[in-house]
């Protein structure tokens, strides 16, 4: 059995040569992609009079139990055969005969694995969008659920104000969001064809490159055949895409994973989503969140890899291209398992509402309402930083929280205050307090989520 180019060869490649340029161990992925851009392919060379109906039908049945095979893992590939797209012409050269040949006419394995690439991440960018959806909707619903729970909000991880649950939810809402927005714009640049640019330099054959392209549901067909071939952009965009998601993922979970311990006791995390420890039997282990927060790195990780290939090729194709979809196909599969762990684990958390309002009232996450009361009141905001400043000194000193000192210390430092304080310090006031669009308080928050809400499909 000879190679299907290897024509002009007088030697043969040894077993372990085939094996490390073989591909079909992991691009057998794109099967249904590649059957689906040969019939595309094949119609259009009909259309054109390039084949004989006759041929495009026994082509096109052939490949369609060919589809039929693969649905049902019956197909048999072979690491001689190198790649998905000589396999299948192999594996079709067996239903159909030599006729099978005829469908590589006017076409290069150069524009048919971007094609097939572009129709596999066009539909898992679908699916992408409709995972983190799913994870915003847990998020939404358990902010209608919260929006006048108070809780400590922290910068530098101190406590800084208090803030509402639902307000430090729906941050995360509007990161996934904008997340959603980059991969729905990036289908822009992935709906595009490049079958038909050949190897590099297009075909003698009067094909018709936009009618393959609607065939095949693509909006738009690249204008340049050395671009068509060569382009990666599509896959580092949605790679880098993928790892903004994941970072930001990876920021929820090492929240979820200080708010479920025992420092912190915000949330319980359930058990479905939880190990224990082979020694210690108390142990429950916020494994999944941790896991999410890990695969982060090696989403990173394959963004970098295909940008350390890509930027040293020269045009056109390069057989380093090759090394493009294993990172792709990895990204995908960590992307959608972890928006599948995010939304289940947010859905079925427990938030324990009372330890959260109990932490708000043991520190001074409070202090700035007293500088903003004594600004209120005529002071300049320097100036009533300074005295509130003073005033946790002696706090710290004492032992005391704000809402602990007695009203004739307050006097002390400033004659503006008075018995209204205590209110202005209460953190749930606070919070209620702060409706300035985007604010934490709670007419705010109900403003927002009422935003979030139209964001939802349901809503679309």
């Amino acid at each position: 059995m000879s190679k299907l180019w290897g024509g002009r060869f007088e030697q043969t490649a040894s077993e372990w040569v085939d094996e490390f340029g073989a591909s079909i161990h992991f691009d057998q992925a794109l099967v249904l992609e590649d059957i689906e851009g040969s019939i595309a392919h094949v119609t259009m060379l009909g259309e054109q009079g390039i084949l004989t109906s006759a041929e495009v039908d026994q082509i096109v049945g052939g490949l369609h139990t060919l589809a039929k095979k693969a649905k049902q893992d019956a197909l048999t590939f072979n690491v001689f055969h190198e790649d998905i797209h000589m396999n299948l012409e192999a594996l079709l050269h067996e239903e159909i005969g030599p006729v099978a040949g005829k469908m590589h006419t006017a076409r290069s394995r150069n524009d048919q694995v971007a094609t097939d690439m572009h129709l596999y991440l066009k539909n898992r960018v679908i699916e992408t969008i409709a995972g983190i959806e799913s994870v915003q909707s847990a998020l939404v619903s358990h902010a209608s659920q919260n929006i006048e729970t108070v809780m400590p909000g922290y910068t530098h991880l101190q406590r800084a104000q208090p803030v509402s649950l639902a307000h430090h939810l729906l941050a995360y809402f509007w990161m996934l969001e904008r997340d959603k927005e980059r991969f729905l714009d990036s289908l822009k640049r992935i709906d595009m064809s490049p079958l038909g640019a050949g190897a590099l330099a297009g075909t003698t054959f009067p094909i018709d490159r936009h009618r393959s392209a609607e065939l095949l549901g693509f909006s738009r067909v690249y204008p340049n055949s050395l671009d068509a071939v060569s382009d990666r952009d599509f896959i580092l965009e949605y790679l880098s895409n993928a790892s903004l998601l994941m970072m930001h993922l990876s920021r929820f979970c090492e929240e979820l994973i200080l708010w479920s311990s025992e420092e912190f006791k915000f949330i319980t995390i359930s058990d479905v989503f939880s190990t224990g420890s082979s020694m210690m039997p108390q142990k429950k282990n916020p494994d999944m969140a941790e896991l999410v927060r890990g695969k982060s790195g090696r989403v990173v990780g394959n963004l970098i890899g295909l940008l350390t290939i890509m930027k040293g090729l020269p045009l056109a194709y390069n057989k380093d291209l090759q090394e493009d979809k294993e990172g792709m196909f990895d990204t995908v599969k960590t992307v959608q398992g972890s928006l599948s762990i995010m939304a289940g684990m947010i859905q079925d958390m427990t938030f324990h509402a009372d330890t959260m309002k109990r932490a708000t009232e043991r520190d001074f996450s409070n202090a700035t309402e007293l500088a903003d009361y004594l600004s209120a009141k005529g002071m300049p905001f320097r100036e009533a930083h300074e005295v509130t400043g003073t005033l946790v000194r002696h706090c710290i000193e004492e032992r005391l929280y704000l809402s602990e000192l007695p009203l004739e210390t307050y006097q002390a430092h400033s004659a503006l205050i008075t018995e209204d304080l205590y209110d202005a310090l209460s953190p749930v006031t606070a919070v209620a307090r702060r409706n300035s669009y985007g604010g934490t308080g709670f007419d705010a928050v109900r403003t927002q989520l009422d935003e979030a809400n139209q964001k939802l499909p349901t809503h679309a």
